[in-house]
């Protein structure tokens, strides 16, 4: 992997702190010497870096390591009790929250019952569940970064949501995001479950250290929606809902799907259409575990399922390679995992890519985090994420 180049120009001393913890998070300890070195920053600029990260409990210090000439070297390391971060995800039928370290252990979770997911119903239960983590667990809560939230849908700009009614009811043009940090005096940040999971997944998962990945996010309930880093950035798109991927068509004049056309992604590798083609009529009342083994032992309808899915999937991801050209392609989501397994083994062989002699430093398709808690941690991560990663913006300059 590239290292981040920082920059010496004094407005930019967030973007250059931040790079610093990004470079210690994905290479492990290092010192004040090696940053210097792989940012292109001064040794001064690193060592007032350092010394205000260390201050701030983010970085800690290992002891002095003896060299056979010069001067002991001081590794740094992330700290994973620096700070704190909490995860919300909200279902029609339960709520549950995560709080989780710097480091992205979960250090307590509590899961809550919701009797109308509406957001009258749903708001208050969201607060407690955050007053319970902050009790739950021992720690020096000025160090909470804040709490971030993942539901399936689209956002606007302040965490308008703008679910359909068929998602969660009542939830249609809500500002979530806004009335949870009303009630809760900690910033709230709401993200769609693809991207909170892609971001999960580069901090904490098979994709840390990679500049360029599509998350492809199959929800355990149905749909299917994909994060994306380009060159180091979070791909959003012109309103923030970039990668609605479930929507490409992958057979002209096929099924019917619920936007209004024709033989959609979503129409063929959904675990909601998985579940129809082996007569799994109430997934809902099934705990994790049962699903997961009514999967494993398989039957005609999953075989049929997976015959059907693995086409559309492949010519996905060969769409995804030619348009954005990743280093790899992460399946994850909250489907259950023996689902996931299955339909990753029937997805070779792959389209031939463009540049067959390419050398490549990791697969073309890797599976992430899958099951329930994948859009949960993608959600505490929000709040990490938002405080450490690099802040390319802060260095383009205005035109004229």
């Amino acid at each position: 992997m590239k290292a981040i180049s920082g920059t010496n120009l004094e407005q930019a001393k967030s973007h250059n702190r931040r790079v610093v913890i990004e470079l210690i998070r994905t290479h492990g300890s290092l010192s004040r010497a090696a940053i210097a070195r792989m940012t292109a920053l001064t040794p001064q600029t690193v060592s007032n870096i350092v010394e205000e990260l260390e201050k701030s409990h983010l970085l800690v210090a290992a002891e002095a390591q003896k060299l056979a000439r010069g001067q002991p070297i001081i590794p740094y390391s992330i700290n994973p009790a620096g700070a704190y971060s909490i995860g919300l995800e909200l279902g029609r039928k339960r709520a549950s929250g995560v709080l989780t370290d710097l480091s992205g252990a979960v250090c307590a979770r509590v899961e809550r019952q919701v009797e109308h997911p509406d957001p009258q119903g749903a708001m208050p239960v969201l607060q407690s569940i955050v007053e319970h983590l902050k009790q739950a667990f021992a720690f020096d809560q000025e160090r909470l970064l804040g709490v971030g939230l993942a539901l399936p849908g689209r956002y606007a700009e302040g965490g308008t949501t703008s679910l359909s009614p068929q998602s969660l009811p009542g939830w249609q043009g809500f500002p979530v995001g806004h009335e949870l940090e009303q009630r809760l005096n900690v910033p709230v940040l709401v993200e769609n479950d693809a991207t909170a999971a892609a971001i999960g997944e580069r901090l904490h998962g098979v994709a840390r250290g990679l500049a360029s990945f599509v998350y492809l996010f199959l929800a355990g309930g149905g749909g299917i929606g994909a994060g994306m880093f380009l060159d180091g950035h979070l791909y959003k798109g012109s309103r923030n809902n970039a990668g609605e991927i479930g929507h490409i068509i992958v057979e002209p004049h096929g099924r019917l799907c619920s936007c209004g056309k024709r033989g959609c992604l979503d129409r063929y590798i959904s675990a909601s259409v998985a579940y129809e083609f082996m007569g799994i009529a109430n997934t809902g009342a099934l705990s994790p575990g049962a699903l997961d083994a009514l999967i494993e032992r398989g039957n005609d309808g999953l075989d049929a399922w997976l015959d059907q899915a693995v086409q559309p999937l492949r010519q996905t991801v060969d769409f995804l390679e030619l348009a954005f050209d990743p280093e790899t392609i992460v399946l994850g989501g909250s489907l259950p995992p023996s689902l996931m397994r299955r339909l990753a083994e029937r997805l070779e062989p792959l389209h031939d890519p463009i540049d067959p002699g390419r050398q490549r430093t990791v697969p073309r398709v890797m599976i992430g985090m899958t099951g329930k808690d994948t859009a949960i941690l993608g959600a505490a991560a929000l709040p990490i994420f938002s405080e450490t990663n690099p802040r390319f913006d802060v260095l383009q300059k205005p035109v004229g």
